[in-house]
């Protein structure tokens, strides 16, 4: 039987927010395995976070570029050693201009820049990770950074009529969406883009709980269905309540403004990063 340390007990509560003895005995269930443990005291109704929580603490920041007209832009992760050159005004002219090159020169090679930034500002520097969208008919690229450079959000909102980018509804819409982003961190656009297995392994979490175990197979159906509904309504963008007014979905305030504007507003993508993620 594999020996389950402190340290494992102590990282699987702070994943799941379970107590000490919940987390030992679902390691000792999993022998040590932090994945299989955590699906163990979720079907045991006892975790209460599903996400993985000691990212990689490495500090760093998330910059944005977008170029002029709003046709295209990119987002990029760059990680240092320490706080301070995180918010040192030179490092961050050099993600400011790594994010500037990432658009302007897709696939550009930026390691000499690296380099002279390594030797310049002595930390050892990592570019982790890069983003980069081009807009293709009317509509906008549009990019928020959050909390000091570690969140950032890119996004790509479309619509039928060039005009439209031009109102002032539409721009507020485009602005609300990243902060919405930012906020509530979900992982697709709507249902269709939420992968098939992470669908089926919450069904499969879910009709495990110890809560519906007896219910009979026609309730359970139901009941499977409702927790489905609240988990897409918590990863799914178009169906999380809309930042400014909970009482609506995002999905709604879009047709709202498509409405006002007479014209169909489609989002398409986005990017939500925040600094370590890259390197979990």
């Amino acid at each position: 039987m594999a020996e389950i340390s402190a340290a494992a007990v102590g990282k699987l509560r702070e994943m799941t927010n379970a107590g000490l003895m919940d987390c030992k005995k679902a390691l000792t269930e999993a022998a040590g395995d932090l994945d299989i443990a955590v699906e163990i005291l979720r079907k045991r109704g006892v975790a209460q976070a599903a996400k993985k929580a000691g990212r990689d603490a490495r500090e760093g920041v998330i910059a944005q570029n977008i170029a002029v007209g709003g046709k295209t832009g990119g987002l990029v992760e760059i990680n240092c050693e320490t706080d301070f050159v995180a918010k040192n005004d030179t490092f961050k002219a050099f993600c400011d201009d790594i994010a500037r090159t990432v658009v302007a020169q897709p696939g550009a090679d930026v390691e000499a820049l690296r380099v002279a930034a390594v030797s310049k500002i002595g930390e050892n520097i990592k570019v982790a990770r890069s983003g980069r969208f081009e807009l293709s008919g009317p509509g906008l690229i549009a990019a928020y950074i959050h909390t000091g450079g570690k969140v950032g959000v890119l996004l790509e909102v479309g619509c039928s009529n060039d005009g439209t980018t031009a109102a002032e509804e539409f721009k507020q819409l485009v602005k609300d969406i990243t902060l919405q982003i930012a906020a509530a961190s979900p992982s697709a656009v709507s249902r269709d883009g939420v992968p098939a297995e992470v669908i089926a392994k919450e069904r499969e979490i879910a009709a495990q709980s110890d809560r519906f175990k007896d219910k009979p197979p026609q309730a359970l159906e139901k009941i499977l269905q409702g927790v489905l509904d609240k988990f897409f309504q918590t990863v799914c963008l178009l169906e999380q309540g809309f930042v400014k007014d909970p009482e609506k979905s995002v999905r709604q305030q879009v047709e709202t403004v498509s409405k006002q504007l007479s014209d169909t507003i489609v989002v398409r993508r986005f990017l939500r990063w925040q600094v370590g993620e890259a390197t979990a």
